[in-house]
């Protein structure tokens, strides 16, 4: 048997088949290239694991290269928050690089185009410019200004530079072909007029550069090897090549844009705009909700770094466009969650048990395993006393044989502790059950190495003492909309389709070694799920966000 041969997506191929044409590994260079307009979602989650990986992979340098040509939408706020999150799922980058550091630079080539003949000031509405644009199937109709002299063009450009022009009376269009099959070569923008402060240049430019002109200047003077984009920017590919004929020179790396397919994820949204929209409106609260499929937001929510490169690596990359089920990430937070997240004891639905024959004032502290899926994890001990708390729904008055779990006559075992009998329940004035009296069997405690120990019984319950028990508010999450693909029907808003019951906050309690838990900490509530200790916790009450459940409940949900 000969070895494996490994398997490559066709990013891979395409780099493997340049480096036998000629490329030499030291010549590769990638970079992940964010707007600074919004954070970071799931779907840039992809590109970054790509982007990296292949950095990773040839040992490569990768390049942070911040797209802020628009600053009446890029902040500040968004660069560091775009950075925390790179950081946090576990890249580095060689260099942090800025469109706005080669404004000098585009705009002297700009200079250089409008000096051959090969771009000009249009003085026209955006609309006049739209009307004129044509259709696929017919071509575009010239400006009336596309043969302005060299001299009025150079006139004019200066002008808008130097801040003498209003926004929107001008801008500079590359002269390409108005008749080209593909509408973006038809003369497009390469630059605007905007009298706005940038966050990184405050008022020094009254002009921006366009993405199109902007994106492959900038990776040609980073020396990027492979330009690695989304499909919609496949049409963009062309005008990409032209614009760096411009420019290359003959003994330097010509960037090569390749494109992939976004992959969206299923009952979310990720357009900036919309989660914009969702943070403006209050139906979140803040780009980083849990609910919110932004890296920041699965961040609070509970999920690991590594949970979401594994997922990135399971959709891979492809070439069409396809709607991953968010199930599909909440199985790998799971996954490795199980391997991670320390066991600890937590009542959401709380039920009061009182153990009858169990000493008043007597408390004893039981040994109970932290992860058993780690044995270097250790032990702790957990209090136990005469009243505890169980979960609701682990008791019933009655229940068939199928039922495991505590009912009046059956047994259950306490985890880590006895074995307990259901004798009687107490109920209000309107027939709900508010206590439930057992006996429990002082021989059986687990791991005390006695026969009645060892007696089997069907149903673990977990539990809390509650006089140790710790109070602690709950936030439990499920899908932000209630369609699989909200923003793509024709027939209704987005925002339509928005889940009523996407959070619910309830109060629990939690074993007393939790009143030192750190703001992030992750654990799995036994039975329950994985919970993540939320930045809003005080020193008066933890809070605790839902991460997800031990098992995927939506896809019983939606067999039905």
């Amino acid at each position: 048997m000969g070895e494996a041969v490994e398997s490559l997506n066709f990013i891979e191929h395409i780099i493997e088949e340049d480096l036998k044409k000629g490329y030499s590994k030291e010549q590769l260079r990638f970079r992940f290239p964010p707007e600074p307009n919004g954070y970071l979602h799931i779907g840039h989650a992809s590109s970054i694991c790509l982007n990296f990986g292949l950095g990773l992979r040839y040992n490569a340098p990768v390049n942070l290269r911040f797209d802020d040509t628009n600053p009446a939408k890029e902040e500040q706020e968004y660069v560091d928050a775009i950075k925390r999150d790179v950081e946090w799922l576990g890249f580095t980058w060689d260099t942090e690089r800025y469109a706005s550091d080669y404004f000098q630079q585009l705009y002297d080539w700009a200079v250089v185009l409008i000096n051959q003949g090969k771009a000009y000031v249009d003085s026209q509405s955006s609309e006049e410019m739209a009307s004129q644009k044509g259709t696929p199937t017919q071509p575009g109709i010239e400006s009336p200004y596309r043969n302005r002299s060299v001299e009025e063009n150079m006139d004019l450009f200066l002008e808008m530079k130097e801040g003498k022009h209003k926004e929107g009376s001008h801008v500079l269009r590359a002269k390409i072909d108005m008749t080209s099959s593909n509408m973006l070569m038809r003369d497009p923008i390469m630059y605007r007029v905007l009298h706005k402060a940038h966050h990184r240049t405050n008022t020094d430019w009254c002009i921006y550069p366009m993405y199109d002109w902007t994106h492959g200047e900038s990776d040609y003077i980073e020396q990027v090897s492979h330009s690695l984009c989304t499909l919609e920017f496949a049409m963009h590919r062309e005008l990409y090549d032209w614009f760096l004929d411009q420019v290359v020179e003959s003994n330097k790396l010509r960037p090569k844009q390749r494109e992939f397919a976004r992959r969206n994820l299923s009952h979310t949204v990720v357009s900036k705009r919309k989660l914009l929209q969702l943070v403006e409106s209050g139906v979140v609260n803040g780009w980083d909700d849990p609910r919110m499929p932004t890296i920041s937001g699965l961040r609070r929510r509970g999920y690991t770094p590594n949970s979401i490169r594994n997922f990135a690596d399971t959709i891979g990359i492809a070439k069409r466009e396809n709607l991953i089920d968010v199930s599909l990430l909440e199985f790998h937070a799971r996954e490795d969650l199980n391997k991670t997240a320390p066991r600890v004891m937590g009542v959401l639905n709380p039920l009061k048990v009182v153990l009858t024959n169990y000493e008043e004032g007597k408390e004893e502290w039981l040994d109970i395993e932290n992860n058993p899926e780690d044995e270097s994890a250790g032990t702790r001990q957990i209090p136990l006393s005469r009243d505890i708390y169980i979960e609701q729904e682990d008791f019933r008055e009655e229940a068939n044989r199928k039922f495991f779990r505590l009912k009046i006559g059956g047994e259950v075992r306490l985890k880590s502790g006895y074995i307990i009998k259901a004798e009687s329940c107490t109920k209000d004035s309107e027939g709900n059950i508010i206590e439930v009296q057992c006996t429990y069997d002082p021989k059986s405690k687990s791991g005390s190495g006695t026969e009645e120990s060892l007696r089997k019984v069907k149903g673990t319950l977990h539990w809390v003492s509650v006089k140790h028990a710790l109070e602690a508010e709950v936030r439990l999450y499920d899908r932000l909309f209630t369609h699989e693909s909200p923003d793509t029907q024709k027939d209704k808003d987005f925002m339509d389709y928005l889940n009523p019951d996407s959070l619910e906050t309830i109060t629990a309690y939690v074993e007393p070694g939790l009143k030192d838990v750190e703001v992030g900490d992750r654990m799995q509530f036994q039975r329950m799920g994985y919970f993540c200790v939320d930045p809003d916790s005080t020193t008066e009450k933890i809070v605790f966000n839902k991460t997800v459940g031990l098992r995927d409940t939506w896809a019983k949900i939606e067999s039905k």
